[in-house]
C-alpha cells in the first residue's frame, strides 16, 4: 500500500472513532498528498470509521485546482470534473478506469489546503463540540482570541473563519479567499479553519499533526462552553499570544508533537 494511503487510513480511523465524537455515520472527510501531484482524497459515501485503503480515491492536484478557475458550474458539471480529475489508483496516471469510485464533494479545497507549503494531510471533521459554538448566534465572536498556550503551540496563532457557504465550489473558494487573507495578516499558513454551520478543518505537515490539532481544538470549545456559562473567557492578549507563539521552547515541543 502507498505509504500516503496507509498513514491516511489511519489518520481516518482515529478521527472517526466514535469515542473521540468528532462524526457519525457518514460525516467528515480526508485528504493526503502523494508526491507525484496527486492526492488520496474520501470517496463519497465511505464512513471514517471503518474506511480502508479502498474508500479513497486518487486525485490530480492540478485537475482538482483548475476547477476554483472553472466559473459557474451546475451540479452535474461538478460531478463530472470531479469524475475526470481521478487517476489510476496504482499507477498515478491519468485517466483513471471508468468504475473508479466517486471523489467527495468536498475535494476541491482538500486540493486548495493540500497546494499550502507544509500540508500534506488534511482533516475535515463535524465535531460536536465544535460545532455547537459554529452552530451558534455568537459565533465567529466566540472564537475572538486564544485562551491558552497549548492551545496556541497546537493549533496556531487563529483560526480562519469562515461564513456558512454551499458546500463543494463555492465553500472552496472562500475558503481560499479566507486563508490569502489569513497568510497577509499573520505572515504564515494557518492551522485551523473554522466554517459556520459546518464544522472544523485541520492542516498538518503529518497525519499525527491533524490528529493533534482536531483533538486540541475539541478541548478549546469544550473550554469556551464552560468559560461562557461561568461570565465569559478571559482572552489571552496579543502580546501573550505572540510570545507563546515565538517561544523557542514551544517552537521545539511543537516539533516533538508531529509538526
Amino acid at each position: 500500500m502507498n505509504d500516503t494511503l496507509k498513514q491516511l487510513v489511519a489518520m481516518s480511523k482515529h478521527l472517526g472513532d466514535p469515542k473521540n465524537d468528532y462524526v457519525i455515520l457518514g460525516e467528515g472527510n480526508t485528504s493526503g498528498l502523494n508526491k507525484d501531484g496527486t492526492f488520496w482524497v474520501k470517496a463519497s459515501g465511505h464512513q471514517l470509521p471503518s474506511i480502508e485503503a479502498d474508500g479513497f480515491v486518487r486525485v490530480s492536484l492540478s485537475r482538482a485546482l483548475a476547477l476554483l478557475d472553472a466559473g459557474d458550474l451546475d451540479d452535474d458539471a461538478i460531478k463530472a470534473a470531479l469524475l475526470d480529475a481521478r487517476v489510476d489508483p496504482e499507477t498515478g496516471r491519468w485517466p483513471a478506469p471508468a468504475n473508479a469510485i466517486r471523489p467527495s464533494t468536498e475535494t476541491v479545497f482538500h486540493a486548495l489546503c493540500l497546494s499550502l507549503d507544509g500540508v500534506n494531510f488534511v482533516g475535515h471533521t463535524h465535531a460536536t463540540a465544535i460545532n455547537a459554538l459554529t452552530c451558534s448566534n455568537g459565533f465567529p465572536d466566540v472564537f475572538a482570541g486564544r485562551l491558552f498556550p497549548d492551545e496556541i503551540v497546537i493549533c496556531g496563532i487563529a483560526p480562519v473563519i469562515v461564513p456558512y457557504i454551499d458546500p463543494g465550489i463555492p465553500l472552496a473558494r472562500e475558503i481560499g479567499r479566507r486563508i490569502d487573507a489569513y497568510i497577509d495578516a499573520y505572515g504564515e499558513r494557518p492551522k485551523v479553519i473554522l466554517m459556520q454551520n459546518h464544522g472544523v478543518v485541520a492542516l498538518g505537515k503529518t497525519a499525527e499533526q491533524v490528529e493533534n490539532i482536531t483533538a486540541m481544538m475539541v478541548k478549546t470549545a469544550r473550554i469556551l462552553l464552560g468559560a461562557y456559562a461561568a461570565g465569559g473567557p478571559h482572552f489571552l492578549t496579543p502580546d501573550n499570544v505572540d510570545r507563546i507563539h515565538t517561544r523557542p521552547d514551544e517552537l521545539y515541543r511543537r516539533k516533538l508533537l508531529g509538526e
